[in-house]
């Protein structure tokens, strides 16, 4: 049994995919908190699909990916401010427009170079057995940055996630706060794409979070949880890909999804059985009461 969890890990390449995901899922899982607090999932989707022109055309370019990411970024909000300002619309169909055209556009960028198909399938779905130390050491930057980032900001984003009125009148600006947000979630995009893809790095931004609100009563051990989630999925996730001879980034984004229902269904389960307890008691303590009396 102790093999079967070590064989996947013999090699170098193979702890490079592990630390490589555990720092994506850190990055994810601290910023992901926020959108699950706030409502924003779709827009999260959305948005980790509209960094993949950017991505696509730094790879064309031979510039950091950064660079491109975060002008595709810039892009996407403003298109959705546009189309929220100078049209009665909704802001989901707004998202939705750019969601289905910043996909398409990436798609379009990576078929216009050779090598389209290896690239394409890069960007989207991640190479999880080819990060690099230098890919380890520009996640542990943009890590370390998002978790200070999130510490300096907790107040404004607490603020923002349950009443961003209320945020304004203490004068904590929450749009500088959401384009701070926008900003480090495309830094968390950014820097989990070589090891899960833009397409999956969703299964990390949304699933340990989402696991750990069933759970968690505060803001603080929800981000714990979430971290140690993804954690656990990226591990798991290596170990059952290298047996089951699947996809490592794909299999990664799939643990924290099958975690999330296992979870929804132990805490209705218990629930459920504490219900059933209080309405026994309730029904043993009646009688007596009527016989007292």
């Amino acid at each position: 049994m102790v093999e079967w969890l070590t064989d996947p890990f013999q090699l170098e390449l193979q702890w490079r995919a592990l630390l490589g995901g555990i720092l994506a899922g850190l990055m994810c899982s601290v910023v992901g908190t926020w959108l699950v607090l706030r409502g924003m999932s779709f827009f999260g989707d959305a948005f980790v699909h509209g960094v993949v022109p950017g991505i696509a055309a730094a790879v064309v370019l031979d510039v950091e990916p950064f660079i491109g990411a975060a002008v595709a970024a810039a892009v996407m909000v403003a298109g959705i401010e546009l189309v929220n300002r100078q049209t009665a619309l909704r802001e989901d169909t707004a998202i939705g427009l750019l969601f289905v055209g910043m996909l398409a556009l990436g798609v379009v960028i990576i078929s216009s170079i050779d090598s389209y198909t290896g690239s394409l399938t890069s960007i989207l779905f991640g190479d999880s057995l080819g990060v690099t130390k230098e890919d380890l050491i520009g996640q542990a930057i943009l890590a370390a940055i998002i978790v200070l980032a999130s510490t300096t900001l907790y107040r404004p984003f607490l603020a923002m996630a349950f009443d961003r009125t209320k945020a304004e009148l203490l004068g904590m600006h929450p749009r500088r706060a959401h384009a701070a947000l926008l900003v480090l979630v495309a830094a968390a995009v950014i820097g989990s794409y070589r090891s899960v893809g833009t397409l999956l790095v969703f299964g990390l931004l949304v699933g340990p979070p989402a696991t750990a609100a069933l759970v968690a009563r505060t803001v603080p051990r929800m981000m714990v949880l979430a971290a140690l989630c993804s954690s656990f999925s990226v591990w798991i996730g290596l170990v059952l890909s290298y047996h089951l001879d699947t996809a490592g980034s794909a299999t990664m984004a799939l643990i924290p999804i099958v975690l999330f229902f296992v979870t929804l269904a132990v805490t209705r389960l218990r629930l459920g059985i504490t219900l059933r307890r209080a309405r026994q008691a309730r029904d043993q303590t009646t009688p007596e009461a009527e016989a007292a009396v």
